[in-house]
């Protein structure tokens, strides 16, 4: 990415998952870093915010939201999983009015339950009893569109990973890679323009799943497609 003096660099807010937004599984923190070196390599200006409702009420000037956090329904009908914060909403919902850029990883597709907008921007979820995952090992991606900005001179791809299968993609959403769990494809990332620009990836359940380059620069192409950069 090129600009010049006159152009500050572009701005993205990763939000990680602490609090009601962790879980015992995934190390939002560590994978959230490794997200951010890789924005930051390609000439973002990134801050990560710990504590995910405060991050949305701070979208104003930025360019790219990128959500990294997992379930705060996963224990139940409870006070804290069902809290809605309503200056949060509210900063989510102008924020894409506005046309914020947006990437979702991995468990973000189960994420910000209380908030309608984040599930009609990225244009589908993990369903409780319906999506599942085989255990994590070795995965391959097999870009289905090789056109697209996000993908375009991206190859597939080996990376070590959850698969996560049969998630709901609603119609509008386009799927750009897929994976295959013993002969069946599955959507691993998929793109949608309305409301507004959002990458949707399955990947980055740890770490590991951040060695591969050429999942790295799928994100970077992620970002400047959704940012507009």
């Amino acid at each position: 990415m090129e600009r010049t003096q006159a152009q500050p660099a572009p701005r993205a807010v990763i939000a990680t998952g602490t609090g009601r937004y962790a879980d015992p599984w995934h190390p939002f923190p560590a994978t959230s870093a490794r997200l951010a070196g890789a924005l930051r390599d390609d000439g973002w200006d990134v801050t990560i915010e710990d504590d995910v409702d405060r991050a949305l009420t701070r979208l104003d000037g930025v360019d790219l939201l990128v959500v990294n956090a997992g379930d705060p329904w996963r224990d139940g009908d409870t006070e804290l999983a069902h809290r809605t914060d309503a200056a949060a909403d509210a900063g989510l919902r102008s924020a894409i009015d506005r046309g914020i850029g947006i990437i979702a990883v991995h468990a973000a597709l189960s994420t910000l339950r209380d908030h309608p907008a984040w599930r009609e921007a990225i244009g589908g979820e993990w369903e409780p009893g319906r999506s599942w995952h085989p255990p994590l090992g070795d995965a391959h991606v097999r870009v289905v569109d090789a056109e697209h900005a996000v993908t375009a001179g991206v190859p597939g791809f080996d990376v070590l990973d959850e698969r996560y299968s049969d998630l709901a993609v609603d119609d509008g959403s386009h799927v750009l890679a897929e994976h295959d769990v013993d002969g069946t494809a599955h959507a691993a990332v998929w793109v949608r323009e309305r409301p507004t620009r959002a990458v949707v990836s399955s990947l980055g359940h740890d770490e590991r799943a951040y060695d591969s380059p050429e999942h790295i620069a799928l994100l970077q192409r992620a970002a400047r497609w959704a940012g507009r950069v």
